[in-house]
């Protein structure tokens, strides 16, 4: 969905439909929550929004009936403590998009965002008028960049607006109009002084006697590249210029520090001198005079320059106190330095300059083009260059840093894309070809990383390379286990070495972790620390995980996916067999929660066909735990009643070696009687003898637990019970409440499973609207979250719910489009058989083929299904006989009739029929 705040309100869904929003009040309210998009807006900004001076007696109940409006047409909007969140990326909000272009400094793409006066509707009221305001001075800001005519419009609007008096300006001086340009000034001048009573302002002023002197002194050359994608960071460093007497650049090697620090101080006005020392082993000071031309640090005094201190970090110390005493005797001295860390004095301002925006990994190209990393690649690549999405992948294995996208650039003259791409595995041998009139350092990757290394003590060497053994970063516990009990120090010190990024968790980028890693010494023991503690972490989490407080830990596992999948990866038997049976029921949560493939149960697999010796007690935890997910239909089932072998003959304390015991109720553990009792019930359903008392008592056991996955199977299972018997109400509330369980343990999008069920019943059920909304949303969340089997299974339940509807062309092409999306996934047989039966209503194809998936699917409920639709094809070919015969066959594997399914209904109607 997209919203566009930028003119009229409009609101177009993911396929560019608009969606429309009826009644001033709901756009309003709607308008309040898209300026703030993914934030909590408190209820009673909301009441301003949309009732102004005017609330209504009861504002939380006007709301919520405004917020429903707003759900029905397809909006997604979550309710929070104190308010209600709009669920949409910040980007699909034309407003946040246009504000971020200009801060990046794209102001013509970004003033093509506006299709009249900002907030049209709602640009009246007080609630809104701040952001009109807001908005209004940022397209102001914007034109800045404009030609001199379009400047000399603007001003002729808006004669007191400095900046772009100041911008016409500089456009004229530099077009030679130097007269008109102080023309220009004197009519400002005196313009301000009639109208406001004030003076120029200082950044004027400073602009006008620039103009009158002619250029400044400095030796910063000019630039032969263009200069990508940093246009904030140039606004943002000559801020803290302008406020900082010392500003310090910071960042990784090869981020582009002293490009920007050049940039910036080119658009700063006075003295700038560039004062270079990364040839220098002392003796800063000599350095400075050098550059400048004089004798003496003294002569500094009096002048109002600006000195670039470019490549600090090797002399920091020294760097550090001529700072300060040249700070401290020349009042009009500014300092703008370089350097990896900061140089640690007072009044210092420090910024971080980070690698470039980065595209997703899944952006299609036309979408990546829009990114600063990618802008730099295709800049600085050969004339005549065709991208391809291959460019994603280079810029994102470098992390988007400036140097080592452009000697990835200097190979595209004579490698292909996909060839660069492919190689950068061994990323320091292939970036080699930096300028010849670069510094050395600045040629290869790998010497603008040696750099930086070879700087660091040997402590701060050692936790920088066991650090690099996380493959998603650290929490500061899980580095203390592995680097040792002062990591917290070191990493503070490596964070200011810009090596490491501290936040919640301790981060590196993939350049620097290939490189620590080649670096390593005793990797074995160093990924041992790293299993060990994701053992640890996994079997502490475990019992919580059955239990309420499921939701804080699945959320605490699911942030260390990529590690537990790593250290699964390079450990020997024991430990990998140990660390599989301990997030063995993470995955399964995961699995059914999140219904996204595990990848880590694949690697729990290879764990128990490791060689080496292994404790009987996690084998069998781990066997029954791998063995549950190829018994669910998505891997092989023989190898599955293995593991379960194993798991029984080994036995265990374990809650799902007990599971798989001889007698579950028998355990004292009341999560495996309830789950044992849930299995149970589920049997007796795939079995064609439903036991709905198993179920009622299994989903009262869960509640009592507080334990979400076994709540929202036996709500679906009885939703489905429900639903044999004709109570379609009863069924419709058992899966909203299982999508709200859902949505309780995890993101909302991820409820797309159960709420397609839902749009099925709400057909059924003969809420028509309700039913479209409910897929209608489920699509975009399957789309959003990019997970094929989501939009294959989207794509059946459109396909079957047009098929009942009587479209039969638009339940053809969408039943195409899942056999598509399922031709390259692994579908696991209940879905295979599901596919070849709406085929078969749909082509008049057999279904043969569905009948032996189905049957191998062990489900009396799918087995039914399909003999309901060989029936119709019996019909279809005149034999009544037979589809009389399969009618009864379904109800008979069932145990009940299916009076919700709309096909046994129309073939029983027609045989009942005595003029059929």
């Amino acid at each position: 969905m997209r919203i566009g705040l930028l003119g009229p309100l409009e609101v177009r869904a993911v396929d560019g439909t608009e969606i429309p929003v009826p009644g001033a009040r709901l756009r309003a309210l709607l308008t309040a929550l898209a300026l703030e998009p993914g934030k909590t807006v408190p209820l009673e900004r909301l009441v301003d929004a949309a009732w102004g001076a005017r609330p209504p007696q009861r504002p939380a109940n006007a709301v919520q009936a405004l917020v429903s409006r707003l759900r029905k047409a397809g909006i997604g909007i979550s309710a929070q403590p104190q308010g209600y969140r709009l669920v949409i990326t910040p980007d699909a909000v034309d407003v946040t998009t246009f504000e971020r272009l200009v801060r990046e400094g794209h102001r013509q793409e970004a003033m093509e965002l506006w299709r009249g006066p900002a907030l049209l509707e709602v640009r009246g009221t007080e609630y809104f008028a701040a952001w009109v305001a807001k908005l209004e001075e940022l397209r102001l800001t914007a034109l800045e960049d404009g030609s001199i005519s379009e400047l000399t419009e603007l001003v002729a609007e808006n004669p007191l607006r400095e900046r772009l008096v100041g911008a016409l300006m500089r456009a004229l001086a530099a077009a030679g109009r130097s007269a008109d340009a102080l023309r220009l000034y004197d009519r400002t001048r005196k313009a301000l002084a009639e109208e406001l009573g004030a003076d120029p302002s200082a950044e004027l002023s400073e602009l006008h006697t620039e103009i009158l002197r002619g250029a400044p002194e400095t030796n910063l050359r000019a630039a032969l590249t263009s200069f990508v994608g940093r246009s904030a960071e140039v606004a943002e460093v000559r801020r803290l210029v302008g406020e900082y007497r010392l500003t310090t650049l910071t960042g990784p090697g090869g981020s582009g520090k002293t490009r920007l620090a050049v940039e910036a101080a080119r658009a700063i006005p006075g003295e700038v001198w560039l004062v270079e020392l990364a040839a220098l082993s002392d003796d800063v000071p000599e350095a400075i005079l050098s550059t400048l031309g004089i004798r003496d640090l003294d002569a500094l005094r009096t002048r109002d320059v600006l000195l670039v201190l470019d490549n600090c970090e090797h002399l920091i110390d020294e760097v550090a106190h001529v700072a300060d005493k040249l700070l401290g005797a020349c009042p009009s001295l500014r300092i703008l330095a370089t350097s990896r860390e900061p140089l640690g004095i007072t009044g210092e301002a420090v910024c971080s300059v980070e690698p470039l925006a980065l595209p997703p990994a899944d952006s299609q190209l036309p979408d990546a083009l829009a990114y600063p990393a990618v802008r730099l690649l295709l800049e600085r690549a050969h004339p005549g260059f065709t991208p391809t999405r291959a460019i994603v992948r280079i810029c994102r294995a470098l992390d988007g840093i400036p140097l080592a996208i452009e000697l990835a650039a200097a190979l595209l003259r004579t490698m292909t894309a996909d060839q660069v791409a492919s190689r950068l595995d061994d990323r320091f041998r292939l970036l080699t070809k930096g300028s010849r009139t670069a510094l050395p350092r600045h040629q290869t990757l790998k010497a603008v990383i040696d750099w930086s290394w070879d700087l660091l003590s040997s402590r701060e060497r050692t936790v920088l390379c066991r650090l690099a053994v996380f493959a998603d970063g650290a929490t500061l516990e899980a580095a203390e286990h592995v680097c040792g009990p002062d990591a917290v120090d070191v990493l503070t010190a490596l964070a200011d070495k810009s090596l490491v990024i501290a936040g919640e968790r301790y981060r590196m980028l993939e350049t620097i972790k290939a490189y620590c890693l080649e670096r390593l010494e005793d990797p074995a023991d160093a990924r041992q620390a790293h299993a060990s503690y994701f053992i640890a972490l996994a079997e502490t989490a475990d019992p919580y995980l059955r239990r309420s407080a499921q939701v804080a830990w699945l959320a605490r596992m699911h942030a260390e996916d990529a590690n537990i999948n790593s250290a699964l990866l390079v450990s020997d038997a024991q430990t990998a067999v140990r660390l599989t049976a301990a997030v063995g029921w993470y995955w399964l949560l995961e699995w059914s929660l999140r219904c996204r493939r595990v990848p880590g149960v694949s690697l729990g697999a290879r764990a128990l066909s490791l060689p080496g010796s292994v404790d009987p007690e996690p084998r069998a935890t781990a066997s029954a735990a791998v063995a549950q997910f190829n018994l669910l239909g998505n891997g092989d089932e023989e190898q599955a009643l293995d593991w379960l072998a194993t798991a029984q003959r080994l036995g265990g304390r374990h809650p799902m070696v007990q599971l798989v015991s001889a007698d579950p109720s028998a355990s004292g553990d009341p999560w495996v009687r309830a789950m044992g009792r849930l299995h149970a019930a589920i049997g007796s359903i795939n079995t064609g003898n439903p036991d709905e008392a198993s179920l009622v008592a299994s989903l009262a056991e869960f509640r009592a637990l507080g334990e979400r996955w076994g709540i929202l199977n036996s709500l679906t299972h009885l939703a489905d019970l429900a639903s044999w018997r004709g109570d379609l109400a009863a069924a419709v509330a058992g899966y909203q409440e299982a999508v709200d369980v859902v949505e309780e343990i995890v993101d909302g999008q991820d409820a797309w499973k159960p709420r397609l069920r839902l749009a099925q019943l709400l057909w059924l059920h003969g809420s028509y609207d309700a039913s479209a909304l409910a897929l209608s949303k489920a699509s975009r969340d399957a789309a959003r979250i990019g997970l094929p089997e989501a939009m294959t299974a989207a794509a059946y339940t459109a396909a079957d719910i047009a098929r009942w509807s009587g479209d039969l062309d638009a339940a053809r092409s969408e039943l195409a489009k899942a056999s598509s999306l399922a031709k390259d996934l692994t579908v696991n047989w209940g879905f295979r058989a599901l596919l070849l039966d709406l085929s078969g209503y749909l082509t008049g194809s057999s279904r043969a083929d569905a009948l032996v998936w189905a049957r191998r699917s062990h489900s009396a409920p799918l087995i039914a299904h399909v003999l309901i639709g060989q029936a119709d094809a019996a019909l279809r070919s005149g034999d009544h006989a037979e589809a009389e015969r399969l009618l009864a066959e379904s109800v008979a594997v069932r145990g009940t009739p299916d009076l919700s399914n709309p096909d046994a209904a129309r073939i029983q109607a027609e045989l009942s029929d005595p003029h059929g």
